[in-house]
């Protein structure tokens, strides 16, 4: 009773084949020549009331973590995947953000409603990629009833993505890791992970719906939880400048940087082979994001305001701010209310951010692990890579399949190598024979420790050319 219901829209959730915590649908239709989007997010605080247990031990979790062999999930897998999860076929409840948007980007209206309703098909980003992009006739004769809603999603997502551009916004395309495992949990193949304009379009409509949300709380002068990304150090920009410079690249430096002379940049190295490393060297220069209730604005998205409102099942934040935006919609936001939720929020913000560290932590550890895992399969074995990294101790060397592994000094046994730390260049004593970021190698194994999650790579035909030409 008194949601709207919305069963009667077309709508889809577009998720990774795997994913079982589904909280996010998306529908699409046009209306006066605008685009009207909504963002549909399971209605979490609906099952999980404040202080209850499962809502104590959720902020205590914070998120849920994904390893690579499992989820560790911050909610009982019967909310997570099952009443929560916005199943195909059933009715659920949701808390629906429903945008207007014009062709050229803006946001002209909004709502943020409290609703029922039912997604009509489960598709992953494999099929919509499909649909999209190789127009597969199977595919789309399978789902022939969204195809033409996929098609203005497609379009739209595009105008979004520009407008975001224009304004700044730092897109870091790093591919991700996939592993795939046998039944014993044996890494059996490792490859990159690359988006798709599937993916890209659901990270458009999220960033979208969470700009909407954190822009009109923020005008209500409500206590609320923001996802805050602070301007880079001068100190750490003007390292990144002198490393770029020889590469012939440039940034201005000089009372705080902005977002678009980082985004020109990583557009100018792209397509060039020093184009992960300007990548990862730029990444490196910028703070972490954090959850805080103050909004200082997001550096990296150029945003003037952003939150974190599309995961309640797996993040607290976004648990978080639904209660506040419930109470809003229903009139129960009174002084108390407000006094209540301005002495939590800061223990909330800082709880999220060191769980959601934590998390990251342990799922770049495991993905270590079975990368170890992996080559220890290949140990004696050659392969092809790129210096990825290069420190007093040796050579970072990362191969296509996103494995890293370090050439130790003392296995660079052709000369006495030292480490020009202002160039990031490692130079041979006696044959001045240079070893640059980003330079092709080909490597062998030597060893994969599983207890350290190290592997150790020796070139394969050291020596040669003493200019440091191959």
């Amino acid at each position: 009773a008194g949601r709207l219901d919305l069963r009667d829209w077309q709508m889809v959730t577009i998720d990774g084949e795997d994913a079982k915590d589904l909280d996010d649908a998306v529908s699409l239709t046009m209306e006066n020549g605008n685009y009207k989007l909504g963002v549909h997010i399971a209605d979490v605080t609906n099952y999980v009331q404040e202080k209850s247990a499962l809502d104590r031990e959720a902020l205590k979790r914070g998120t849920s973590v994904y390893l690579v062999d499992r989820v560790i999930p911050m909610l009982p897998h019967t909310l997570s995947n099952g009443i929560c999860s916005l199943n195909a076929g059933e009715n659920r409840l949701a808390l629906s953000c429903i945008m207007t948007v014009t062709p050229k980007g803006d946001v002209i209206d909004h709502q943020i409603a409290e609703t029922v309703i039912r997604v009509d098909e489960r598709m992953s980003y494999t099929s919509v990629a499909k649909i999209l992009e190789t127009q597969d006739e199977a595919e789309r004769d399978k789902y022939r009833t969204l195809v033409p809603m996929f098609e203005q999603m497609a379009e739209l997502s595009h105008i979004i993505r520009e407008h975001r551009k224009q304004r700044g916004s730092i897109d870091f395309d790093f591919p991700e890791t996939k592993i795939v495992l046998d039944e014993n949990g044996r890494p059996i193949d490792i490859k990159p992970y690359e988006r798709n304009t599937a993916t890209k379009m659901i990270e458009d409509f999220m960033l979208l719906a969470n700009e909407t949300v954190a822009e009109e709380y923020f005008w209500r002068e409500l206590p609320f939880l923001y996802r805050t990304h602070e301007t880079p150090d001068d100190e750490k920009i003007k390292k990144l400048s002198t490393l770029i410079n020889n590469f012939g690249y440039h940034i201005h430096v000089g009372n705080g940087v902005r977002p678009m002379e980082v985004q020109k940049l990583l557009g100018k190295a792209e397509g060039t082979p020093e184009e992960a490393l300007i990548d990862r060297l730029a990444l490196r220069s910028m703070k972490q994001a954090k959850y805080s209730p103050e909004n200082t604005g997001h550096f990296g998205l150029a945003a003037k305001y952003y939150t974190h409102f599309t995961s309640p099942i797996r993040r607290y934040p976004d648990l978080q701010i639904h209660r506040i935006i419930k109470d809003n919609l229903r009139g129960r936001m009174n002084e108390s209310k407000i006094e209540h939720y301005q002495s939590i929020l800061p223990e909330v913000a800082k709880r999220s951010s060191e769980m959601e560290r934590r998390a990251d932590e342990a799922e770049r550890e495991t993905i270590k692990l079975k990368k170890v895992e992996y080559m220890q399969a290949h140990i004696g074995e050659e392969f092809d890579g790129v210096i990825s990294g290069i420190t007093k101790w040796g050579m970072y060397v990362e191969l296509p399949n996103t494995i890293e592994g370090l050439v130790h000094v003392t296995n660079m046994t052709d000369d006495h190598y030292e480490y020009k730390e202002e160039r990031y260049e490692m130079i041979g004593m006696h044959t001045r024979k240079v070893y640059k970021l980003g330079e092709a190698l080909r490597v062998q194994v030597l060893d994969a420790d599983r207890l350290m999650r190290t592997i150790d790579f020796k070139i394969v035909n050291q020596g040669g050319a003493g200019d440091g030409e191959e």
